[in-house]
């Protein structure tokens, strides 16, 4: 059976869940979802169960996004994983948390190897524990060579903060002769971003009812479409993707024109 959202034909089961696309024009599908996956210990709070649970849970909504990213022909996801502000919460939070990091990494790098898809890291690992840092290196050199499927994960990750080391790798460049301060342009500040070599994202979906970008891609996201949601990350399904997506084929992208 099949359904219709925006001109959109959906594939839908007997299960919420289960409901993936079955057609989607390459003109109304956002080739770069970028999402702010909030809510998780608000999840937990209201279960009465202690904020790690939340967290475990939004693992498995990330596991589930992405394999309905990948069903739908998206071809980039970029995930806020923890910011560079997390670092002022609870040591006890902060440690679970980045205990979650290692076991998803031996968990699950195999499969998204399997399943050819390129592992990214973006933001300042400085403050990771090294074991951290040596998992995430590992990682990206093992799927650096895959291109069915684009996963970046940013992680102690602050815009701004990339933005101020993206200046200062410019500026170095200048001084040292190898840059002309005339030739900077827009081009040369994207290259110097951590995200250098991704497409900038379309659509940016961010769960828990807040409407803000909270520090997460504020260079790349000029021209994105935003997304929010009151459904909580950790109840985030593929049917709410799937409206996400909904709703993206309606915008229209005029980039400052008039679409006239």
């Amino acid at each position: 059976m099949g359904v219709k959202v925006s001109g959109i034909r959906y594939q839908v089961s007997d299960k919420k869940e289960d409901s993936v696309p079955c057609s989607l024009s390459p003109a109304t599908l956002p080739r770069h979802i970028a999402i702010i996956m909030d809510g998780n210990g608000r999840w937990a709070k209201s279960r009465g169960l202690p904020r790690t649970a939340g967290h475990k849970k939004g693992a498995d909504a990330l596991r589930n996004v992405l394999n309905a990213c990948r069903e739908s022909g998206v071809h980039f996801l970029t995930i806020y994983a923890f910011s560079s502000e997390n670092w002022k919460r609870p040591s006890d939070e902060v440690s679970d948390l980045m205990q979650l990091l290692r076991l998803y990494l031996q968990q699950e790098l195999d499969t998204l190897h399997e399943n050819k898809v390129r592992l990214r890291f973006i933001g300042d690992f400085s403050q990771l524990d090294s074991d951290i840092r040596s998992q995430i290196h590992d990682a990206m050199e093992m799927t650096a060579r895959n291109s069915a499927f684009n996963l970046t994960v940013a992680l102690s990750y602050g815009s701004r903060q990339e933005i101020v080391r993206a200046i200062r790798a410019i500026a170095a460049d200048v001084k040292s002769g190898t840059l002309s301060a005339n030739d900077i342009s827009e081009d040369t500040v994207a290259r110097a971003l951590d995200t250098a070599g991704l497409p900038e994202p379309d659509l940016l979906i961010r769960t828990g009812g807040e409407q803000r970008l909270s520090n997460f891609l504020l260079w790349q996201s000029a021209y994105t479409e935003f997304y929010f949601t009151d459904v909580l990350w950790p109840d985030f399904d593929k049917a709410h993707f799937l409206e996400a997506l909904g709703e993206y084929a309606k915008r229209e992208r005029r980039y400052g024109t008039t679409g006239e």
